[in-house]
């Protein structure tokens, strides 16, 4: 991959935006006091509760919790990845992303140059089939297909669904001018170069459907047969831009069109998808020929929570089935299910969604098979429980694939449901209460246990949530010195002072560069907790509170670890530089 962008960069590229812009030209938004507002684009709303503040250079929806900086915002909103969304900012300004030097140099100009013309290319060939359906003489024989097929004009038109001419060569005589031209339509794998040096084109006599990737751009086609001629369905080969193990057919459009995914359907095929999409139900994607691959669950768990994989019912497609759970298990975060749907024998989800209609066909999406259960239905077709062998059998079937599973919950519900298969769920039940316990124990006392709905920052997460607010804090209160806690173990200490350090070196930084920075950190989920958080301070009181809770984290500090020396020195004498430090720490409480 080329290198990373830089810090320095996305920094300064922060600082050349402003939030309210970026977010005014997607949603329309309101002054309100000092800051913005309007509905929530994350979530349906009637009354707005999404804030943007311009001097923090933040966002936040106090109603379903989103939060973020302008990168943030184009990644949801646009439904981008990190490094596309900073390429798209950075188009905003002009700018070029810089990279620092990876495993190989970033894109030279020249190949930024011809990827923007492949994507161009594709798209010109895309109007070309879709003209072709309405111009070439066999558009009639194309266009009874589709009506026979039950699509409508619109839906045609909605998905560019187009006509590959029966001709060897009609694609070529149109795009091929002169050789470079054509050697991108064969890079291109829009034609064919046999070994003879004769050019022809790849895609004849078929229905043609634009595959768009995640951004919306066209990177390859399927093409359908009109009779029982050939393949059913020939998909454009790997190119430069096109990689079929990434990409899903229906993706990019039912991300546009539901700005909340909570369910997406994988079936087999791109006429499922778009016979679908005709009934509403635009929440359909199809994998391009292949088995839904490890980087096609990916792409869906940062989109959805719920995955449902529509297949035929048949042995080809339950095998189909359990492809896309063995690659989905090491993707399968908590907080996303997937479901399975069998359709009767004969039946796809086109033909399905026709016969019992949108209402019906929903309700067996909410109804399709949990994963726990394909999981072992299909396991236990192998391995014969009813005796110790067998159980033996499943689990070491059943184990390593549990073992896989990215989310904690996710692996303990199958350890669970496979205990009971073998046996062991009153030991498997007795090892769970014993290690919920041993962790009750260790929070046995909580002295703001009954105060749950009235959450009250604590010195320590006070400093750091005024520091995210208003960074400038740790260079205007030169009194707080964050190092004199090097030696604490604290919990969230190491956070304070990483945010402290970061504060002091970049005093001109807002929010948004601030949160941007911790992106990665090991503690970003607590700072993004942290956020969402009121501490109903006053900007004109942020100095006083920064300090007063350093003064009262300090005297803490100062307390247990006095109290510690003391205790050491009871046991044996003190080394010279604990004497120093006690000493040290006595004035210094005294003082305090």
């Amino acid at each position: 991959m080329a290198g990373k962008i830089p810090r320095d960069f996305i920094d300064d590229l922060l600082s050349r935006t402003d939030v309210v812009e970026v977010v005014d030209s997607r949603v329309k938004l309101k002054k309100a006091g000092k800051n913005y507002q309007a509905c929530c684009p994350f979530h349906n709303e009637k009354s707005p509760s999404f804030t943007v503040s311009q001097d923090k250079q933040f966002y936040h929806c106090f109603g379903c919790g989103a939060h973020g900086n302008a990168i943030s915002f184009i990644m949801e909103f646009d439904r981008l990845e990190f490094v596309e969304a900073i390429e798209e900012l950075a188009r905003y300004h002009g700018l070029e992303v810089p990279r620092e030097k990876g495993s190989r140099p970033a894109m030279s100009e020249e190949k930024k140059q011809q990827q923007q013309d492949d994507y161009a290319v594709m798209e010109q060939v895309t109007r070309f089939f879709q003209h072709q359906l309405r111009q070439n003489g066999n558009s009639k024989k194309a266009i009874d297909y589709l009506k026979n097929r039950g699509l409508s004009g619109d839906i045609v038109k909605q998905w560019e669904i187009g006509y590959a001419p029966d001709s060897w060569d009609a694609l070529l005589n149109t795009f091929g001018k002169d050789p470079q031209r054509i050697k991108q339509l064969v890079d291109l794998k829009l034609v064919n170069k046999n070994d003879q040096g004769r050019t022809y084109d790849f895609f004849r006599d078929r229905i043609m459907f634009p595959i768009r990737d995640k951004r919306g751009r066209v990177v390859g086609f399927g093409g359908r047969v009109l009779d029982d001629g050939g393949p059913k369905y020939l998909n454009s080969p790997e190119t430069r831009i096109f990689h079929k193990g990434s990409e899903l057919f229906g993706f990019y459009s039912a991300r546009q069109k539901n700005r909340s995914l909570d369910t997406v359907v994988i079936v087999e095929g791109y006429m499922d998808v778009v016979a679908l999409s005709q009934f509403d139900i635009n929440i359909a994607t199809a994998a391009l020929g292949t088995a839904t691959t490890p980087e096609h669950i990916q792409m869906l768990v940062r989109a959805t929570s719920h995955i449902v994989c529509c297949y035929d019912g048949d042995r080809a497609g339950r095998e189909a089935a359990w492809r896309a759970l063995e690659n989905a298990l090491p993707a399968l975060k908590d907080g996303v299910r997937i479901s399975f749907l069998f359709l009767p024998d004969g039946e796809d989800p086109d033909t399905m969604v026709r016969q019992v209609g949108k209402d019906a066909f929903m309700e067996m999406l909410d109804d399709a098979m949990p994963l726990s259960r394909f999981f072992f239905e299909n396991l236990l077709k192998t391995h014969n429980v009813g005796t110790p062998e067998g159980k033996i059998a499943l689990k070491k079937a059943a184990m390593p694939l549990i073992e896989s599973t990215l989310g904690d919950d996710q692996k303990q519900m199958l350890l669970e449901e496979l205990a009971k298969h073998t046996g062991e769920f009153d030991r498997f039940k007795l090892q769970q209460d014993i290690t919920k316990a041993n962790q009750g124990s260790k929070q046995a006392y909580s002295p703001n246990r009954n105060q749950v709905n009235k959450p009250k920052l604590s010195p320590l997460r006070m400093l750091i949530r005024l520091l995210l607010d208003k960074p400038e804090l740790a260079t205007l209160c030169e009194d707080v010195q964050i190092d004199i806690f090097a030696g604490s173990n604290a919990a969230g200490m190491d956070l304070l002072r990483d945010v402290h350090r970061y504060c002091v070196s970049h005093p001109q930084a807002k929010t948004a560069q601030l949160v941007e920075n911790f992106r990665d950190h090991p503690h970003s989920s607590t700072i993004a907790k942290l956020l969402l958080q009121e501490h109903l301070v006053k900007d004109e009181d942020a100095e006083r509170v920064y300090n007063d809770s350093f003064a009262r984290l300090l005297d803490g500090h100062f307390d247990s670890r006095i109290e510690t020396l003391i205790s050491r020195s009871r046991v044996q004498p003190l080394t010279q530089a604990e004497k120093q430090e006690l000493n040290l720490l006595m004035r210094e409480r005294q003082k305090s």
